[in-house]
């Protein structure tokens, strides 16, 4: 009779603790699956899509709050309306593979009134990429020639330095095409090649860059004009940037000891508020600190409407100079921030922006 009693309230126990466990106190979101793996997918196939289904295993209505995808590639949607207990809903994913070959594993974050209060989705796949079209390769067209881009970028040139960099070209016409420049400045040699292009042949152009030549310090830039059969339309335009730094890497320690260096009083200037139209000026003082000449390479300012003058070009070492910056309003409003680089012989420091700041307050 013990054993039959005692089996009963085992029996009993057990079940009063699998209806405890069924029954979650406030709301309970309980997801079929939280990950989902698209598998490989062309990209030329668009958006893909995948629909997490849950039930709220609560005893209070369920609430989503909010849902982040992990980045702007995946757009969610999921359901608005409260759920109610043993009620489903949804969180929806899709992905764009537009520009995004290759491998990717995103997350969605899922807030809501339910314990826990945050749960992550996990979608996954594969982008198999299309295959770019002449126009996609080639995006920037002068006549009958596609080029990869009308930009060359010297990011950074020593001044003793001669550099080189091609871009690639195609002839997509049914015609022979002759390629040309003009307005070329002495210190930039242009080259096509083969200099003219067999209908649907492909090619270069190149642009070698003389920074010795060109005897100048900072950010250079020059626009030329491009010539295919005799004919230069207005957007027939290559651009020519180049960063030129002086080149300190033979320097020996004892040279660098000995070395020019500029040490500026401030490199900020607040100019609080002026009215529009009205004038600022200011002198950036410094001193040459190092123990030789230090020498002016170049000051610029980043807007026109600001003028540098550097009081001298040499000064010497322990010797004090300035550099005045006058700032003109004139059609400014608000708030502004406007830069002067100043470029010298000091090799621990060859580059130093100053700061113009301050408001404009309309007339």
């Amino acid at each position: 009779m013990k054993r039959i009693v005692s089996l009963v309230l085992v029996v009993l126990l057990f079940s009063g603790g699998s209806i405890t466990l069924a029954q979650q106190k406030g709301a309970h979101m309980s997801f079929d699956t939280e990950s989902h793996d698209f598998g490989k997918f062309k990209e030329e196939s668009g958006p893909v899509s995948y629909k997490f289904t849950f039930t709220n295993t609560g005893n209070v209505p369920l609430v989503i709050q909010d849902v982040r995808a992990s980045c702007g590639c995946t757009t969610p949607s999921w359901t608005k309306k409260p759920v109610i207990p043993g009620g489903t809903g949804f969180i929806s994913a899709t992905y764009n593979p537009s520009n995004r070959p290759g491998a990717f594993e995103k997350t969605i974050t899922v807030t809501s009134n339910a314990d826990p209060s945050v749960d992550v989705l996990h979608i996954k796949g594969e982008v198999i990429p299309k295959k770019k079209t002449v126009e996609e390769l080639y995006p920037v067209q002068v006549e009958n020639i596609r080029m990869k881009t009308n930009h060359f970028a010297f990011s950074r040139i020593y001044s003793n330095q001669k550099e080189t960099k091609n871009i690639d070209i195609v002839n997509t016409s049914g015609e022979p095409a002759t390629i040309s420049f003009t307005n070329v400045p002495s210190y930039i040699k242009m080259e096509a090649t083969p200099s003219t292009l067999k209908p649907g042949e492909k090619g270069i152009i190149s642009a070698t860059y003389d920074a010795a030549a060109k005897h100048q310090w900072g950010y250079m830039i020059d626009r030329l004009n491009m010539s295919v059969n005799g004919k230069s339309p207005s957007m027939a335009r290559i651009t020519v940037t180049a960063n030129i730094e002086e080149d300190f890497s033979s320097l020996t320690p004892e040279q660098k000891a000995s070395a020019p260096h500029i040490s500026f009083d401030e490199s900020n200037f607040d100019f609080g508020k002026v009215k529009q139209g009205e004038k600022v000026e200011h002198s950036f003082s410094f001193t040459n600190t190092g123990k030789s000449d230090l020498i002016i390479r170049n000051v610029k300012a980043s807007c026109g409407c600001t003028a540098v003058t550097p009081e001298n070009s040499v000064i010497k070492a322990g010797e004090t100079s300035s550099i005045k910056a006058i700032f003109n309003s004139a059609g400014k409003h608000g708030r502004q921030n406007k830069t002067i680089t100043v470029i010298t012989n000091d090799p621990d420091n060859s580059k130093v922006i100053l700061w113009i700041r301050g408001e404009v307050e309309s007339q």
